[in-house]
C-alpha cells in the first residue's frame, strides 16, 4: 500500500491543485476530506484550464476513483453546475468515477446569507470569509441540526429538515440581519433536481477507502486550504471552519492513522495570504506587487488579490511539527526568478524578544516583525524547461536546502513553472 496526503504548509493557495493533478497519474483513488467550495485547485493542461472547488483533481485521469470524504462540506448547486462543465469537457463521463460520502453535510442557501449577513454585521472586524456558506455549515454539523448527504437526496427528510431548521433560521435573518424571511418550499423547489441528480453518486466512502488500503492500491488525500487556516491550530479567528492538518485525513475519510504513509507539505517559494489575519511577512512594496503580478496571485475561488510576502520559515517550521511532512513539495519558484535577492524569515522580533518558534498567540503574531536571511537571488533563462535538479543553479539549490532545513524533511518536487509538466520530480512518492 502506498498512501499519500498532500497538505498545504502556508494560508493556502501553495498550488496544491497542480501536485494532486501530477500525482494523480500513479494514484486509483484520489480522496478530498475536508473543506467546501471557499477552496478552488486551478489545473492547467496546455491551453485547457480547470478550476475544481469540490471534485477531487483526479477527476482529469481515466480509471481513477474520486471520493468526497465525510469531512467535506458541499454546495450541491455548486458541484452539480462543476460535473455538467467536466462532462462537457469529456470528463468524469461515468457515476462510478466519483463517490459521494453519504455522511457528509451539504451546505444551504440559508447558510451562504447567514456567511454574507454577519461579514456586513462586523463591519470592521469581519473575518474575510468567501461567504460561500462554510462556516455557518460546519456550524449546523457540530450543533447536531445540519443535513447530512444521506438525508439531503430524500425528499421527505430534506423537507422536514429544512422546515425544522428555517424556524430558528428566520429568527436571525429577520431580526438581527434584516433579511427577509425563507420558505421551505421554495428551497426544496430550488434544491430537489440537483438531489435527485446526485444521489446516484451516494456511498459508503470510508468502507471504499478502506477497502483501497486494504487492497494495497495507491490513495491521494487532498486538502483545501492550508496549515495556518486549520480552526485549532491556525491563526484564529482568521482560519477556515475546518481541519486543514495531515490529522484531518483520518477523521475526514474514516480512515484509520496507522494507514497514512506519507504526508508532502506544499509550499511556494515565497508566502501569500487571502483575507484578514496577521501576515508577519507581508510586503506592501514594489516586491510584493511584483510577487503578485508575476505569480497571478488571485483568489480561485473568490478572485481577491493575495497578499504577498517572502517565504516565512518560522511558519513553515510550524507547519512541519503540525503534520509530521515526510516531503516537501516547493512551488512557483520561476516567480522569484531575475530577483537579484531573495530572503527566508527565521526569527520573529517580539518587543525585547527574538521567538524562534509560532506564538500560540494571535495577537502576539499581530505585533511580530520578520528577521530575515537574505541569500543571492537566480537568473535562469528557460526555467520551466528544466527537468534536472544539478541544472539549476547554485543559488536556487541553497533556498531548496533553506527549505529542507525549516521544514526538517525532504524536498520532493520543485515546480518551475505553470504548466503541469513543469515539474522536476527528485524522488517518487509513490
Amino acid at each position: 500500500m502506498s498512501t499519500v496526503a498532500v497538505v498545504g504548509a502556508q494560508w493556502g493557495d501553495e498550488g496544491k491543485g497542480k501536485v494532486v493533478d501530477l500525482l494523480a497519474e500513479q494514484a486509483d483513488v484520489v480522496v478530498r476530506y475536508q473543506g467546501g467550495n471557499n477552496a478552488g485547485h486551478t489545473l492547467v493542461w496546455g491551453d485547457l484550464k480547470f478550476v475544481l472547488h469540490l471534485c477531487p483533481s483526479g477527476v482529469l485521469h481515466a480509471g481513477t476513483l474520486c471520493v468526497i470524504g465525510a469531512g467535506v462540506v458541499i454546495d450541491p448547486l455548486v458541484l452539480w453546475e462543476e460535473i455538467v462543465r467536466l462532462r462537457k469537457a469529456g470528463y468524469l463521463r461515468r457515476e462510478g468515477d466519483l463517490k459521494i460520502s453519504s455522511r457528509a453535510h451539504v451546505i444551504l442557501p440559508y447558510h451562504r446569507i447567514l456567511d454574507v449577513g454577519r461579514e456586513e454585521y462586523l463591519g470592521e472586524g469581519r473575518i474575510g470569509t468567501t461567504g460561500r456558506g462554510i462556516g455557518p455549515a460546519y456550524e449546523d454539523k457540530v450543533g447536531r441540526v445540519g443535513i447530512p448527504f444521506a438525508d439531503f437526496v430524500d425528499r421527505k427528510r430534506l423537507e422536514a429538515r429544512i422546515t425544522a431548521n428555517l424556524k430558528a433560521k428566520n429568527v436571525i435573518l429577520k431580526q438581527l440581519l434584516g433579511r427577509d424571511e425563507l420558505r421551505a418550499a421554495d428551497l426544496l423547489r430550488q434544491l430537489w433536481p440537483a438531489a435527485r441528480r446526485l444521489r446516484p453518486f451516494m456511498a459508503d466512502t470510508s468502507l471504499i477507502v478502506h477497502r483501497a488500503a486494504k487492497a494495497r492500491r495507491n490513495i491521494l488525500f487532498e486538502g483545501a486550504q492550508g496549515t495556518m487556516l486549520d480552526v485549532d491550530h491556525g491563526t484564529y479567528p482568521f482560519v477556515t471552519s475546518s481541519t486543514t492538518l495531515a490529522g484531518g485525513v483520518c477523521a475526514g475519510c474514516g480512515l484509520g492513522p496507522r494507514q497514512i504513509g506519507r504526508i508532502l507539505g506544499i509550499s511556494k517559494a515565497y508566502t501569500t495570504r487571502v483575507g484578514s489575519g496577521p501576515f508577519p511577512t507581508e510586503l506592501k512594496d514594489e516586491i510584493g506587487k511584483r510577487l503578485g503580478e508575476v505569480g497571478r496571485e488571485f483568489g480561485a475561488t473568490t478572485g481577491r488579490p493575495r497578499r504577498c510576502g517572502w517565504l516565512d520559515g518560522v511558519a513553515l517550521r510550524y507547519a512541519a511539527r503540525l503534520n509530521g511532512f515526510t516531503d516537501m513539495a516547493i512551488t512557483k519558484l520561476d516567480v522569484m526568478n531575475g530577483f537579484p535577492e531573495v530572503k527566508i524569515c527565521v526569527a520573529y522580533k517580539w518587543k525585547s524578544s527574538l521567538l524562534r518558534e509560532f506564538p500560540d498567540d494571535t495577537r502576539i503574531l499581530e505585533q511580530c516583525r520578520p528577521v530575515y536571511r537574505s541569500m543571492k537571488g537566480w537568473s535562469v533563462a528557460g526555467l520551466e524547461r528544466i527537468r534536472s535538479l544539478k541544472r539549476l543553479p547554485q543559488t536556487m539549490r541553497d533556498f531548496l536546502r533553506r527549505v529542507e532545513d525549516h521544514s526538517e524533511a525532504r524536498v520532493a518536487l520543485v515546480s518551475v513553472g505553470p504548466d503541469r509538466d513543469d515539474t522536476i520530480l527528485l524522488r517518487p512518492l509513490f
